[in-house]
C-alpha cells in the first residue's frame, strides 16, 4: 500500500433520487367513453448505498468525488404501469469504514463484511396514481401524489483499519522492520522518526497455512491524543485491532516508562481500548547479552507477557508469532 495514495478520510456531498409523480389517467378504450382511473405509481428515487469490498485498503478512489448523487425514478403512466425505479449509487468502500453526517458526527453506519451492502440514503418514495383515489362517491378521482423529494446530506467517510495485530511504539521502535520481516509488506524504513506517515498492512504465515494481519500504524509521541505529532490519525486505527503489540527498543532509557506513555496515550483516546489483549516485545535484543535481558527483565510491568526478538537477526521471531497466535484464539 503506498504512502502517498493511503486516504483514510472523504467528505462528500450527497443527493439520493427524487420519487417519479404517480399518473394521472383515465382508461379510454373503443366502446367504453368512461373508463375508470388507471394512473400507475411513480418509481421510487434511487438510493445511496455503500457496499463493503475486501478488495479495497484506501478511500483513494473517493478523494475527487465531492458530489454523488442517485437516479430520479420515473413518472407513473397509464394502464397501471409503474414508472421505473432510479439507478442506485453504490459505492465500494474498503471494510472497517465508517459514514458520518459531517455536521453532527452523527454515525450511520459502518462496514465490516465483503458484500455487505447498507442504504446510506434512501431514495424518495414514488407518488400514487389516481387508480388509488377511487372511492365510491369519487369514481374519477383528478389528482396524484407527486413523488416525495430525494435526501440531501454531507457525508464523512473515515477508514478504521480490520487488522488481527496492531504494533504500537514510538517512533524508531522497528515496528516498520518487524512489519517488512514476517510478511510481504514494504513499508518505508529509515534512522528517523516518523518515518512511517500512514498505516502498512501486511499478512503473516503462520503454521500449516494460517495467517494473520498486521497493521504497522504511524509512531506514536506523548501528548498524541491531543493532537501532537501524527495524533488521532494514528490513534484511531487501533480500534479496529484484537491485539496490540507494543514495540519498545533494547536500548531505551527507561522501558517501563515508555509502555507507561504509551498506555496513557490510548487511555485518553479511548480509555475502551485498553480492554484489548497486550503483548510487548523488546525489539533490537541482538545488542543484548544474557546479564542485560536479565537486567530489562526486572524493569517489564508484571501484567503483560513479552518476549525479546531482533527483527534484522531473525531472533524471536517464531515465538514472538506463536505467542500472537495464542493470545488470537
Amino acid at each position: 500500500m503506498s504512502n502517498l495514495n493511503f486516504i483514510d478520510y472523504v467528505k462528500f456531498y450527497t443527493k439520493s433520487g427524487n420519487g417519479g409523480a404517480g399518473c394521472l389517467h383515465f382508461h379510454r378504450e373503443k366502446f367504453i367513453e368512461k373508463g375508470g382511473p388507471d394512473g400507475g405509481d411513480g418509481g421510487r428515487g434511487g438510493h445511496i448505498i455503500l457496499r463493503g469490498n475486501s478488495q479495497l485498503w484506501t478511500l483513494l478512489h473517493l478523494k475527487f468525488r465531492k458530489h454523488i448523487r442517485a437516479e430520479n425514478g420515473k413518472g407513473g403512466e397509464s394502464q397501471n404501469m409503474t414508472g421505473a425505479y432510479g439507478k442506485d449509487e453504490i459505492i465500494d468502500v474498503p471494510l472497517g469504514t465508517i459514514a458520518k453526517r459531517a455536521d453532527t458526527d452523527e454515525l450511520l453506519c459502518e462496514l465490516s463484511e465483503h458484500g455487505q451492502e447498507i442504504i446510506l440514503i434512501p431514495g424518495g418514495r414514488g407518488g400514487k396514481g389516481n387508480q388509488h383515489f377511487a372511492t365510491s362517491t369519487n369514481q374519477a378521482p383528478t389528482h396524484a401524489q407527486p413523488g416525495e423529494p430525494g435526501i440531501e446530506e454531507t457525508i464523512v467517510l473515515e477508514l478504521k483499519l480490520l487488522a488481527d495485530v496492531g504494533l504500537v511504539g514510538f517512533p524508531n521502535a522497528g515496528k516498520s522492520t518487524l512489519l517488512s520481516v514476517v510478511s510481504a509488506a514494504k513499508p518505508k524504513i529509515a534512522d528517523y522518526a516518523f518515518t512511517t506517515l500512514t498505516p502498512n498492512l501486511g499478512v503473516v504465515k503462520y503454521r500449516n497455512e494460517l495467517s494473520f494481519v498486521m497493521a504497522d500504524i504511524p509512531g506514536i509521541i506523548e501528548g498524541a491524543s491531543e493532537g501532537k505529532g501524527l495524533g488521532i490519525r494514528f490513534l484511531k486505527h487501533i480500534e479496529r485491532n484484537s491485539l496490540l503489540l507494543f514495540l519498545i527498543p533494547a536500548d531505551s532509557s527507561n522501558i517501563q516508562h515508555e509502555y507507561e506513555i504509551l498506555l496513557n496515550e490510548i487511555n485518553k483516546y479511548n480509555p475502551e481500548l485498553l480492554d484489548k489483549k497486550r503483548l510487548l516485545a523488546i525489539t533490537k535484543a541482538d545488542m543484548l547479552d544474557d546479564e542485560l535481558k536479565e537486567a530489562i527483565r526486572k524493569e517489564i510491568p508484571s501484567n503483560i507477557p513479552f518476549i525479546f526478538i531482533s527483527s534484522l537477526a531473525n531472533q524471536g521471531l517464531t515465538e514472538l508469532k506463536d505467542l500472537i497466535w495464542k493470545n488470537l484464539h
